[in-house]
């Protein structure tokens, strides 16, 4: 850990004097140490801190100088983080029961992502990542399961931007597993103009990096391209090479519809299911072909959903590395 992870001592008193300190309701009365963010106090116990992180427990030996500050005997730490995450950080530390809840506010999965990466706390890292890729997963049967509910996350509580944010987190702490997912349900559900302009909410606007915008916006082209070439998802709308066995006149006229669809509407479908093409009204036949080209496509599609985002195939992606 560089010392610039936490203030000198002159600019730890300048901030004292000059901003009221306030007394966090995280306060152990049989603490041992102080750790302060901002203006806000919180008295916990070093061995709760050393036992979790490895970045703790090597600050817990260092000696303590005789002309700091202390409040009754217990050693200030005053931290460069917002005091916010600090709060989030010790509630998940102290409180069994707070990261295991089923729905968490983005902003507590994000403080335990980042403060859990800093200080090296890898059980709640690991948790809040998972939360992650409970929304956005690695397999394609895992997002085959979520997206019968596609409008709803089910870990992390819902609001109007919420996509956006939480690529943005994922990605500026370089979460890469649900990354590909996330991009792909993005692009799909918005268009390029819509992902340039982000989403507002309560005064706020969500949005994503340059980085992120990039790999979007290219992604969007590609995957309109590759899913109508034949061996992907769409490709038999393209090219059909079942003629002799259809047994309806209907099913070529409802082919070159479903082509123009996606062409004119520029509407990705990379990922579409079997399922949702058995109400179009195809022949028996038909029907059979379509399902198979569908399942084998989109399998395809999803092996290579990564590279459509210049990221490293799916089992080559990390997670705050």
């Amino acid at each position: 850990m560089s010392s610039a992870e936490f203030e000198s001592p002159s600019a730890k008193r300048q901030r004292i004097d000059d901003a009221e300190i306030i007394r966090s309701d995280i306060w152990k009365s049989d603490g041992s140490v102080i750790l302060q963010a901002e203006n806000i106090q919180f008295r916990v116990h070093w061995s709760v801190l050393a036992q979790n992180s490895s970045v703790f427990s090597d600050m817990a030996g260092l000696p303590q100088p005789s002309d700091e500050p202390t409040i009754e005997g217990c050693a200030i730490v005053e931290l460069t983080d917002d005091a916010v995450d600090v709060e989030f950080l010790l509630k998940a530390l102290y409180i069994p029961t707070f990261h295991s809840q089923i729905l968490l506010p983005l902003a507590a999965v994000g403080a335990i992502i980042r403060l859990s990466r800093k200080y090296d706390i890898k059980d709640l890292f690991d948790s809040a990542v998972a939360r992650l890729t409970s929304e956005f997963p690695t397999t394609l049967d895992e997002y085959d399961t979520i997206s019968k509910d596609p409008t709803r996350f089910k870990r992390i509580e819902q609001y109007d931007g919420l996509l956006f944010d939480m690529i943005a987190l994922a990605s500026k702490n370089y979460i890469l597993t649900p990354l590909p997912c996330a991009y792909y349900t993005l692009v799909r559900r918005y268009s390029i103009a819509a992902l340039f302009r982000g989403v507002q909410h309560d005064g706020t606007l969500s949005s994503i990096s340059g980085v992120d915008l990039s790999r979007c916006a290219a992604a969007h082209e590609k995957l309109l391209v590759k899913q109508l070439q034949p061996g992907y998802t769409l490709g038999w709308t393209r090219k059909w090479d079942f003629e002799g066995q259809c047994t309806s006149s209907r099913c070529q006229g409802i082919r070159s519809f479903a082509l123009a669809h996606h062409l004119d509407n520029s509407w990705i479908d990379a990922l579409a299911s079997p399922t949702a093409l058995d109400r179009m009204g195809y022949c028996p036949s038909c029907t059979r072909h379509v399902n198979e080209a569908v399942t084998a496509g989109r399998r395809r599609i999803w092996n290579e959903l990564p590279s459509f985002f210049d990221l490293p195939p799916w089992g080559q992606l990390r997670n705050g590395d």
